[in-house]
């Protein structure tokens, strides 16, 4: 009888805790669905995208570190964009997108396990080493959405008790899934915020263009009647009128010149919103007179404020090949960006070198003014550029940025709190289509 009363069909112990165990992932599984659903889709800023799905996978798999990276198909580079962890690498950190078990999944498009990173031959040291931090397991895998090419990769790693398996690759899937489609959201909603920035800004400029006309036909008018009425000026006030009439034309020529540039400059900052950019004119230029400019047209800006603006051996430099206007454009934004950043008493000075082994010249504008944070030096020359002006936009450095990239140059910026800011741009003497004539 007692035959009878077992149940065959009753599961073993160790089938139960098999059974329960899948069931517990899959609760796992639906929770973090529900979170990052509910998290990533209340929120359209990228950076705010980025920062919730990073801490919601490293705490559903309990990981200790963690970060994000875009893929940069023109460099074919991966970018760290956000990161979590007690070592973390700088936003903004590149490596090649073949290096490293981050670029093995993205090449592959294909989560990567390692349970031992330390024994692993992909992976990348040159991260660890650079920054102190000791990886001991990861999950790589593709930021994807369920179809398509990635566009970076989540990692997540040090796993805080046991190792990270292919358990957690389940839940880390539909994280980095509705990650993607979330990160497409924010793009779209910032491009079109910014294409209505745009579109405003090319009516802006039409009427800019329009009310400076008589500004510009006012200024000719009165250097007319000034040249007219220095020819009926009594020959023994001539020597005071003759004066007093080229420090009038400097002023005219500045009204005239500082019309244009504003034109010029709305143009550009609406171009660079909209990723729109004409080739650049590539001329002899020569920098000490581009330098003379520039602090011609800011120097009464200067002055009033109590800052020197220097220059220091640019007439050392040889004529290069670039875009005279877009390089006046890019310095000009510096030494007015600077500006604002030094107090009465202090300097603005551009100096010049020449690199004749690399066939370059190198400028820098350094500052004595109040220096930048890490944060701030992270975000400079990219769209996440963080203004400290009151209403400013940060696109400043970006145009300077884009600037010197379309001269196939280099820049970079060293700077510390209170120690003043120094930026260094790199460009070479002749472009490279010209090398090959």
């Amino acid at each position: 009888m007692s035959g009878c009363a077992h149940n065959s069909d009753a599961p073993s112990g160790s089938v139960r805790l098999h059974l329960q165990d899948r069931l517990s992932r899959r609760e796992r599984e639906l929770e973090a669905a529900r979170r990052i659903s509910e998290a990533l889709f209340q929120r359209l800023r990228l950076e705010d995208v980025l920062e919730e799905a990073l801490h919601i996978a490293l705490d559903v798999v309990e990981a200790e570190a963690g970060c994000i990276l875009f893929a940069n198909p023109e460099s074919q580079e991966l970018e760290f964009i956000h990161a979590k962890g007690e070592k973390s690498p700088p936003i903004g950190t590149t490596f090649s997108w073949d290096e490293g078990i981050a670029g093995v999944a993205f090449q592959r498009a294909e989560a990567i396990v390692v349970g031992d990173v330390q024994h692993d031959q992909r992976h990348f040291m040159g991260i660890d080493q650079t920054f102190g931090h000791v990886t001991q397991d990861l999950i790589a895998l593709p930021l994807k959405r369920w179809e398509g090419p990635p566009i970076g990769v989540l990692e997540v790693m040090n796993k805080q008790v046991g190792r990270l398996d292919h358990d957690d690759v389940a839940i880390l899937t539909i994280i980095s899934a509705f990650t993607a489609i979330s990160i497409e959201e924010a793009r779209l909603f910032e491009q079109v915020k910014l294409s209505e920035v745009a579109h405003v800004l090319g009516d802006i400029s039409h009427d800019i263009k329009n009310m400076m006309m008589p500004i510009t036909y006012g200024a000719w008018i009165l250097e007319k009647k000034l040249h007219d009425l220095v020819g009926h000026v009594a020959p023994n006030a001539a020597e005071h009128v003759k004066a007093n009439q080229e420090s009038s034309e400097k002023i005219l020529s500045m009204i005239k010149c500082n019309a244009r540039l504003i034109q010029d400059r709305v143009k550009e900052v609406a171009d660079t919103i909209k990723g729109l950019s004409g080739p650049p004119q590539f001329g002899p230029c020569q920098l000490l007179d581009v330098v003379t400019m520039v602090l011609g047209t800011l120097q009464p800006l200067a002055e009033e404020r109590g800052i020197s603006l220097q220059k220091e051996n640019l007439n050392l430099l040889p004529t290069i090949e670039a875009d005279e206007r877009r390089v006046f454009n890019a310095l000009y934004n510096l030494i007015n960006n600077a500006l604002d950043e030094v107090a009465s008493g202090g300097a603005i000075t551009i100096t010049g070198s020449l690199e004749p082994d690399d066939n370059a010249i190198c400028l820098s504008v350094a500052d004595t003014g109040r220096g930048m944070s890490q944060e701030v030096r992270e975000s400079l020359f990219t769209n996440r550029t963080i203004s400290r002006k009151v209403g400013g936009t940060g696109l400043g450095t970006k145009i300077v940025k884009d600037v010197v990239d379309a001269h196939g140059g280099q820049i970079h910026v060293d700077s510390h709190i209170g120690l003043g800011t120094t930026f260094h741009i790199r460009l070479p003497l002749v472009q490279p289509a010209s090398r090959s004539r």
